[in-house]
């Protein structure tokens, strides 16, 4: 007789050896509920945070959708009722000019100190000169300059090239200032890129420049991201550059504009919340649309 063929017993789900059941992709399913005392602690940590993280945020927007009586200390914790959107209406009335104002000034100061940055850390990262890395050091200084340091001598020059109280010399000093640490995100990023690939462009016999429009720029798309969104972030919530270098309410961007909502006598609380939350809005649509770009920028080339 020939030999029997034993198949194996088969095993209860669960039972020690099993592998995790795989998903349709081949892939094992990812477990979506805490297994132990570490990660429930995790969990409940996160969740404590991200609470007290929106509880500002819950009266903002609150405050925002009350009437003026409503809005008040004793009654900041509580829903509105009846919704009202006079205070979203009265803030979008008083902001919308200096709203358009920052719009003018954070797009091309973020455009155009993100290029600079840009080609300044191929420079220092790529192309081999003499002291680089003492001229490297020296432009990271202009990060540590308070602003209030360089006030009078900033206004003095601006009057001097006729760009005092205009939009165009505000999007000039936060280009100046946004150069430096531009130039820092560019230059660790390009630090990861092959040195092949320059080289490369210079045996087909293309310069500095062409080698960084052809090339470089191209591969740039993480670095753009956070340069970009440290730079948009930091030049919309500006606020003493844009009082100073601005002097003209009209003119001022939505910060100022925001901080001028409050009378001298009395606080009509709903317009002020509304105020900030539309004065937050671009940020946040900023974060939530390529966030998940922004940390890949932040780590490309961290485990090359």
């Amino acid at each position: 007789m020939g030999a029997v063929t034993r198949l194996p017993a088969p095993v209860a789900a669960g039972s020690p050896g099993t592998s995790t059941p795989a998903a349709p992709g081949g892939r094992p399913r990812s477990r979506r509920l805490p297994r132990t005392r570490g990660q429930w602690a995790a969990v409940a940590a996160l969740t404590v945070c991200t609470l007290m993280f929106l509880l500002p945020v819950y009266v903002m927007v609150s405050a925002g959708l009350k009437s003026p009586a409503q809005a008040d200390v004793s009654t900041m914790w509580h829903l509105p009722s009846p919704l009202s959107l006079d205070g979203y209406r009265e803030a979008w009335s008083r902001l919308s000019g200096n709203f358009a104002n920052s719009l003018l000034m954070v797009v091309p100061a973020t455009v155009i100190s993100s290029l600079v940055g840009a080609l300044n850390g191929f420079v220092l990262s790529k192309v081999r000169f003499p002291k680089a890395n003492l001229v490297f050091t020296l432009m990271l200084l202009g990060m540590f300059i308070p602003y209030q340091a360089v006030l009078i001598p900033l206004v003095t020059f601006l009057q001097q090239i006729g760009l005092y109280g205009t939009i165009p010399g505000l999007v000039l000093v936060h280009v100046v200032y946004g150069i430096p640490i531009a130039t820092l995100i560019f230059r660790n990023y390009y630090a990861a890129v092959p040195q092949a690939i320059v080289e490369a462009a210079a045996i087909d016999g293309a310069g500095v420049l062409q080698t960084f429009w052809r090339v470089m720029l191209p591969l740039s798309l993480p670095g753009f991201v956070v340069a970009g969104i440290f730079q948009f972030t930091n030049i919309w919530n500006d606020f003493i550059f844009g009082i100073v270098v601005v002097p003209d309410p009209a003119s001022q961007p939505v910060t100022v504009a925001l901080n001028n909502l409050s009378g001298t006598q009395s606080v009509n609380w709903n317009v002020v919340m509304a105020g900030a939350v539309i004065a937050a809005v671009p940020t946040a649509l900023i974060y939530l649309l390529l966030g998940k770009y922004f940390i890949r920028g932040l780590t490309a080339g961290s485990v090359k």
